[in-house]
């Protein structure tokens, strides 16, 4: 006899024993072709005399000892016992005492469809339906649904709840309106400390969840699941906030009644496969029924170390308090649009389960609204780095939003996803290290604000005046006070070698300004394929807004950047882009005194008299990425104002700044935009440009040119271990922001070193417009 699949095992059954196909299975026998075994997961084939001889008697009624000796008319008993082996081996057979039964068969009774359903699902289906009416679960409700509710979900599970209180349980199924409800904490702590499995299941929504079943020691705690859900729900937290409640804002409900009695069913099913022994991946998602669609989900649920309920909570602490030591990383070919030591497409298959719309750290990545065709901008939801502190908050302005850019989609993509785990990992989570402090009893290893944030003394003067704006980027805080205590976390110093303190509220993202009055900004925050990818593009961003800075505000007339001298297939594409869609573009060079390309993109609409100006600005070591990363950087603002019509509606967001520059600057208006006719236009060659093989050698470049210039290069690792995706913040005290910070130093010395000005500006005399992106 020929069996498609199956391993050969010692034994088969003793004689006391009944034997027969498992319940799923019912023999249909071709005589002279093969035995067939009809199941829902298709037929198994059993070919030759032996099959067609101990079919008819593997109904479940007879002993081994019976099959050997009906079969020995035909069959010896040699060979009928190694058919019996091998059909066992394969999984056909079934085995139980006499007396218990049949074992299989043509039966339609429950019990054989019981058993039959727990075979196809890859369990013992003989022992589970005892199993499950030994198990003990446990049915905890924090909704308006009496436990009693869902015992004939149970019951048609093959369960019966636990009724005494006081009773040990293998598992609760614990049923609830929100997965966000306040109970649920008390649940968790209950279960961990009891060693107790539980399942969750919401009820009340038009689409049910189920899951995950969460296992004390063993996998992510509900604590691990409420931050991402908390992550998606940002609007709800601001209205819970500004109601000033304790717990989440009640959602109004939204089901029928068979949608909920379809939710206890399916829960009911999860808790027999788990009591029954199924163990899978799936087991550890939340899984979503959409009723419209009649469609299920799964979101993986992902332990967070760092967590402090079930994790290590100073996990983040002793990684920033760590010295950083930068380490050789080779950069590889083909890495987009930077030296990178992975590729986009390694990025994306590393780190792309981080995207989920239930349980992923980013919602979703999507294509940005009224982006053209040749254009690859995304989107990557809420910009953790532009926290709302109301409902307001939320308004459609340019930084409202976390995205990506690129050649490719791919690109594009990672970069978006990139920019959010980034502003995500430098959100205050609060298991960072702090100390508690003032800068006069600290000493010298604390850092003054005032010299990373760079306000004038006109500005604090005018503070009101500055305020009255109601631009985030252009707030002015009080005077720090140096003798009041705040907190402090620790930075390490590369120049230095030593480690340095900084506000904690100037290091990480808040829905509030820390008591101090101080903000955080994304202004070199960086994520990156290694800690130091990161650490070099945060880098580069400070070195591109300095310079931004030293142009906007002293109004300095920069050479044009001849593009047709530039390699690179992407160019006549984008350009031609650009004009189909009535726009100019041009480029210019804002290379500073560090010496590595600075570069702007321009683009003006050409057929209406406002002309939405718009700009990105790029830095890299190699002037044709500075180039590449300014076009595609100008390629997100476009689907702003992709949209406006000839009378000027159709704008894309609602910040007053960014429209009043739209619909007012013209390039004519503002000199400074366009290229110094003067100058010759800038190609490759004009600057130095030594390719790297190892990020660790920029590392070191880039230290050099901190200390080179009697600079601090300063670094803060904020990589979460749940997230893995290494992120670090640069700060180096002195170098400018593009936002309008006006004190002394280089904004007003270095135009005038670098022969563009020929005396330094007052503060009166600088740009007047705030830079607004």
């Amino acid at each position: 006899m020929t069996v498609t699949r199956g391993k050969e095992l010692p034994t088969v059954a003793v004689d006391a024993d009944r034997v027969g196909f498992k319940s799923h299975l019912r023999p249909e026998t071709v005589p002279g072709q093969a035995v067939y075994l009809v199941s829902q997961r298709g037929l198994t084939t059993l070919r030759g005399e032996h099959a067609e001889v101990l079919a008819p008697l593997l109904d479940g009624t007879r002993s081994t000892a019976g099959v050997l000796r009906e079969a020995s008319r035909v069959l010896s008993a040699d060979e009928a016992l190694g058919s019996l082996r091998a059909l066992e081996s394969a999984g056909l057979l079934r085995v139980r005492p006499a007396g218990s039964g049949p074992v299989a068969g043509p039966s339609t009774s429950t019990s054989t469809a019981t058993e039959a359903f727990w075979d196809l699902l890859g369990l013992d289906g003989g022992r589970v339906p005892d199993a499950l009416a030994r198990a003990r679960v446990r049915v905890v409700s924090l909704t308006d649904t009496e436990p009693a509710e869902f015992a004939q979900a149970l019951r048609g599970a093959g369960l019966s709840p636990v009724t005494d209180a006081s009773a040990p349980a293998e598992l609760s199924v614990v049923l609830c309106d929100d997965f966000l409800s306040p109970g649920l904490a008390e649940v968790d702590g209950a279960h961990r400390r009891a060693g107790t499995a539980w399942l969750p299941v919401r009820l009340g929504w038009s689409d049910p969840w189920i899951g995950p079943v969460f296992r004390p020691g063993d996998g992510p705690c509900w604590h691990c699941l409420a931050s991402r859900l908390r992550g998606h729900r940002l609007s709800e937290g601001l209205l819970q906030h500004s109601l000033g409640r304790p717990d989440p804002v009640p959602l109004p409900p939204a089901t029928l009644p068979v949608v909920r009695a379809l939710a206890l069913h399916l829960a009911a099913l999860e808790a027999a496969k788990w009591l029954g022994g199924l163990r899978g991946p799936e087991q550890s998602t939340v899984r979503t029924l959409d009723t419209v669609r009649l469609t299920t989900t799964a979101h993986p649920v992902a332990r967070i170390p760092q967590c402090r309920s079930c994790g290590d909570p100073d996990l983040v602490a002793r990684r920033v308090r760590a010295p950083f030591t930068p380490v050789s990383r080779p950069k590889v070919t083909g890495a987009g649009n930077g030296h990178r030591a992975l590729t986009p497409e390694q990025m994306l298959e590393k780190y792309g389960h981080l995207v989920d719309p239930v349980t992923g750290v980013v919602k979703e990545i999507r294509r940005a609204p009224g982006s053209p065709a040749f254009l690859q901008t995304f989107l990557s939801g809420h910009n953790l780095a532009m926290p709302g502190r109301s409902l307001a908050g939320l308004r459609a302005g340019l930084r409202s939003l976390s995205g990506g850019k690129g050649l490719t989609e791919t690109e594009a993509r990672v970069s978006a996803l990139c920019e959010a785990v980034e502003r995500h990992s430098g959100t205050r989570q609060g298991d960072e290290p702090v100390v508690r402090d003032s800068l006069r009893g600290l000493g010298p290893a604390a850092i003054h604000p005032h010299d990373c944030q760079l306000y004038g003394e006109g500005q604090f003067r005018e503070r009101d005046r500055w305020n009255a704006r109601g631009s985030r980027f252009q707030f002015v805080p009080e005077r720090f006070d140096p003798a009041r205590p705040t907190d402090w976390t620790p930075v390490w110093s590369l120049t230095g070698r030593t480690q340095r303190l900084l506000p904690t509220s100037m290091l990480y993202f808040g829905p509030e300004a820390g008591s101090d009055g101080l903000w955080a900004d994304s202004n070199g925050n960086a994520a990156g394929s290694t800690r130091e990818d990161a650490l070099v593009q945060g880098f580069l961003e400070l070195v591109e807004r300095d310079a931004v800075a030293l142009w906007w505000y002293n109004r300095t007339r920069q050479p044009a950047v001849d593009l047709s001298a530039f390699p690179g297939d992407y160019l006549p594409e984008l350009l031609a882009g650009y004009r189909a869609v009535n726009r100019s573009v041009w480029v210019i060079d804002l290379t500073a005194d560090f010496g590595i390309p600075v570069m702007a993109a321009l683009s003006r609409r050409t057929d209406k008299p406002a002309e939405d100006v718009i700009f990105g600005f790029g830095a890299h070591f190699d002037p044709r990425l500075a180039l590449r990363r300014a076009l595609t950087e100008m390629g997100q603002l476009l689907p702003a104002v992709s949209g406006v019509t000839r009378e000027n509606s159709g704008y894309r967001v609602d910040d007053p700044e960014a429209l009043d520059w739209w619909r007012t600057a013209t390039a004519a208006g503002h000199p400074y935009l366009t290229p110094d006719p003067a100058v010759r236009p800038r190609r490759p060659e004009d600057w130095t440009y030594v390719p790297t093989s190892d990020l660790l050698d920029d590392v070191h470049r880039i230290t050099e040119l901190t200390r080179e210039r009697g600079m601090e290069l300063l670094v803060l690792d904020q990589t979460r271990a749940d997230l893995g995706i290494p992120v670090v913040k640069v700060i180096v005290p002195g170098m400018r922001q593009f936002w309008a910070r006006f004190a002394p130093g280089r904004l007003f010395d270095v135009p005038v070193a670098l022969g563009r000005l020929s005396s330094p500006l007052s503060s009166e005399e600088l740009n007047p417009v705030p830079l607004f992106v």
